[in-house]
């Protein structure tokens, strides 16, 4: 996190300033509005003069000098490895800013001290003749409406998250169901990819096969990731995160955001409904860092890390960052290696590559015959000699500049291409209860491109009683996919409990790659936040129009199908805040996602349908207390859908999503930390063209999903600390007419790591151990009845060292 607008050097501001010159001039007209609007409060140098009711609980430091910032609306900045295991009383009652600061800093060493361009900076208490011996650098944390959030206590999740169009949100005045993972938990479970972190919650399941080649998921029971198209936003913006799979070596904060999210970040490529993925990668702090990590995974694969960042200038106005990583050898899988390395440079260049010799997929079963028990997950059918070669390149470009007091303007861009060389089985499907496993090989090319803009602004500004948080946004989208390959003209036959070593199928690779699609995606969106009596009553209004352009290309290079529709999306969000820490909210929200065209075999071929939209219904109640946060929610979501009814093609279908959802994190008590999640959910087929279906359970969608993780740190061991982590998951059906399913499935993990210094270095040595018990089941069932083994049991052990 850098430096509060106030502080930028003349050098910083100017190119801010003429990177902020491709906002529209209409947005700069709101800025004028917003820029004139009169102040509710008289502020001098960040001291508030009137007295306000607070409600802060006792927790750490942190926690409740942030709380305290948030709902004082001031700017706070510290130095967060100072107030390290620093608590504080809380603070109840009515208070000027100067007198809540005294209290809840009384006994602790250190002053709230007022600062110059505004707002407030913690330091060491002066001493007498003159300052502290060691007054801490600044670091902004809080008060600036979109300034990063700092973590909950325990570090493993944040306070807030980044709503999209509405910027960072603390997690308190969200009118949705979010959650934010720090790098510093991604770090101690040794997390590979955004797959390892969002396996934590009990609203999603990983949807892959372990020893696969890319991330798919399930949020709310509606998929999410098909491997064409990017479905996680990278820092907000849809097509520069990987196609396929998504490193975590560079990655600051995974959010989750549960439900439809077309209205705040747009539609994603492949019209996601259960849920929105962004990542915020790491770029240079206040503090310089150098840190090295060596890795041990599964079987044989060794590796490491590095993470490298400076801030320059004579008032280190600059920052670059670096992250590197390299990860190769067997994994636990039968005839499999793995080598992936990524390389990623804030702002922001990233190169992932993966290559993965005997590749796993989904396997696919026949209709009518029972699931086979699941196989060890070591057997591996795919055969050595299969391949799998993935690039990955991608560019973001970012830019901000404050236009005037409470106004901020930003513009963004970048892009990213996908090279996909692959010689495998395609859907290798499982012919009879004994396992048997009919493969077929292809030679596949895949060239994905993929362009992607916005621009806009965000006011901050108050009418009367009211105070307004208004964001404007207009943003594009593009990607070209070309695609080819070859098929074998042969069947071969393997089994899932013990697979036959097959002939080297000599299927050769396409001549061209020829494009097959074009889409582009274009919207403008409009929010305000509307909030009254010191934010204890927040309404989110907000309303976007997407549309859809898309083109097919016939294998002879002449123009096919095209695709032109665009939709309105709304949100209504509702926010109240009876008690500072508790909060209840509501909301209604759409999804996107593009509206088929009627196959040629059907009487209507060639209609082109307006977008489907998704429809969520959601409220819930958060509670934040001594540093833990619980959160219950319950929400509809519909999905429509089109099907061929006879010899016409129609919107007939429909799949109605009904969910409880439970959630405690944070650090109940000292040395030890929570993350707790269930998930009740009842995903029904509400209208199809087949009656036999309607009143089923949709494919791939359990009753239930928990998951339950606890670290303890040993009291007996300064600097041990000890983990495990529990999943539960229902049972899953794999065909809509409800007759195929995969039992219910529990996993147990362990870890420990231990913090202490080796040459005078800081150092940090991890041990997990996933699937303890080594259990053999089927792991996830996708939208498509596409089965996923589970991984078997894996060691992974990690040293890390700062310098």
């Amino acid at each position: 996190m850098g430096k509060s607008p106030s502080h930028r050097s003349p050098a910083t501001a100017s190119w801010r300033t003429r990177c902020a010159a491709a906002t529209a001039g209409a947005l700069l007209a709101v800025s004028m509005l917003a820029g004139g609007a009169p102040s509710a409060r008289a502020q001098d140098n960040g001291r508030v003069a009137d007295m306000r009711a607070f409600a802060i609980a006792p927790g750490p430091l942190t926690v409740t000098l942030n709380r305290f910032a948030s709902a004082a609306g001031i700017n706070l900045s510290y130095d967060a490895a100072q107030l390290a295991d620093v608590r504080s009383d809380g603070l109840h009652g009515s208070y000027s800013v100067a007198d809540g600061f005294r209290v809840l800093l009384a006994g602790s060493g250190l002053e709230a001290v007022p600062m110059a361009g505004g707002g407030y900076t913690v330091r060491r208490v002066a001493v007498q003749g003159g300052l502290a011996p060691d007054t801490l650098p600044e670091v902004l944390v809080i008060g600036k409406h979109d300034s990063e959030p700092p973590p909950l206590a325990g570090g493993q999740v944040a306070q807030g998250v980044r709503l999209g169009l509405l910027g960072n949100t603390d997690n308190m005045d969200a009118p949705f169901n979010a959650v934010g993972y720090t790098a510093e938990f991604i770090e101690n479970q040794q997390a590979r990819t955004v797959g390892d972190v969002l396996a934590n919650d009990a609203s999603v399941r990983y949807v892959s096969q372990p020893g696969g080649i890319l991330d798919a998921f399930s949020i709310r029971g509606f998929p999410v990731g098909n491997g064409n198209f990017g479905e996680i936003a990278f820092d907000g913006v849809y097509g520069v995160a990987s196609n396929y799979r998504v490193s975590t070596s560079y990655v600051e904060r995974v959010e989750l955001i549960k439900g439809p999210t077309a209205m705040l970040i747009g539609m994603a490529p492949s019209g996601s409904v259960g849920g929105g993925i962004n990542i915020l990668p790491k770029r240079a702090g206040s503090v310089d860092i150098s840190r090295v990590t060596a890795d041990y995974a599964a079987a044989s694969q060794f590796g490491g890390s590095v993470d490298i960042s400076r801030r320059l200038g004579g008032a280190r106005p600059f920052g670059i960052r670096f992250n590197g990583s390299y990860l190769g050898g067997g994994t636990a899988l039968d005839n499999q290696s793995r080598r992936a390395t990524s390389g990623a440079l804030a702002l922001d260049v990233i190169d992932q590559r993966e290559r993965i010799s005997a590749p796993s997929r989904l396997l696919h079963i026949v209709p009518g015959i029972a699931v086979p028990e699941a196989p060890d997950g070591r057997r591996n059918i795919s055969q050595p000699w299969e391949q799998s070669h993935i690039r990955d390149n991608s560019l973001l470009f970012r830019a901000e500049y404050d236009v005037a007091n409470g106004v901020t303007c930003f513009a963004n861009g970048g892009g990213g291409q996908t090279r996909v060389a692959r010689l495998f089985a395609i859907t290798p499907t499982i012919i009879d209860a004994a396992g048997d496993v009919a493969v077929t090989d292809s030679n596949y090319r895949f060239h994905v491109a993929r362009v992607s803009a916005d621009t806009g602004l965000r006011a901050r500004f108050e009418t009367g009683p009211v105070s307004h948080q208004l964001s404007v946004v207009a943003s594009g989208y593009h990607d070209r996919l070309g695609r080819s390959f070859n098929t074998a003209s042969t069947t071969s036959l393997t089994n899932l409990y013990a697979p036959a070593m097959l002939p080297f199928q000599d299927v050769p690779a396409p001549s061209s790659v020829p494009t097959v699609s074009k889409t582009t995606l274009a919207g403008v969106a409009l929010a305000d936040t509307l909030s009254v009596l010191d934010r204890r009553l927040q309404l989110t209004l907000g309303l976007r129009h997407q549309r859809v352009q898309s083109d097919n290309v016939n294998p002879d290079g002449a123009p096919g199908s095209r695709y032109d529709q665009g939709a309105w999306t709304p949100l209504v969000g509702l926010v109240v805040r009876p008690w500072q820490a508790v909060s209840f909210y509501a909301n209604r929200i759409e999804g996107l996602s593009k509206g088929d065209i009627a196959p040629g075999s059907a009487g209507n071929a060639g209609e082109v349908f307006a977008p489907y939209k998704s429809r969520q219904y959601e409220v819930g109640v958060k509670l934040e207390q001594g540093g833990m946060r619980a959160t219950l929610s319950a929400f509809q979501i519909t999905k429509p859908g089109g099907e061929l009814a006879g010899s016409m093609f129609a919107i007939n279908g429909e799949q109605r999503n009904r969910g409880l959802e439970f959630g405690l994190y944070g650090e109940p008590t000292r040395h030890v930390r929570l993350l707790a999640s269930a998930t009740l959910l009842d995903a029904t087929i509400t209208r199809d063209a087949d009656a036999g279906t309607v009143g089923k359970t949709a494919i791939g969608a359990p009753r239930l999903q928990v998951n339950f993780g606890a670290e303890w740190d040993a009291v007996w061991l300064p600097g041990l600390t000890l983990s495990g982590a529990l999943a539960y998951t229902g049972r899953q059906y794999v065909d809509q007419s409800n007759t195929q399913s995969v039992p219910a499935w529990t996993r147990v993990d362990l870890g420990a790591r231990y913090r202490t210094r080796v040459a005078g270095k800081e150092t940090t040595f991890r041990l997990a151990v996933r699937n303890v018990f080594d259990r053999h089941y089927w792991a996830a069932v996708d939208s498509y009845g596409g089965l996923a083994i589970a991984e078997p049991r894996a060691l992974m052990l990690s040293a890390t060292a700062a310098f």
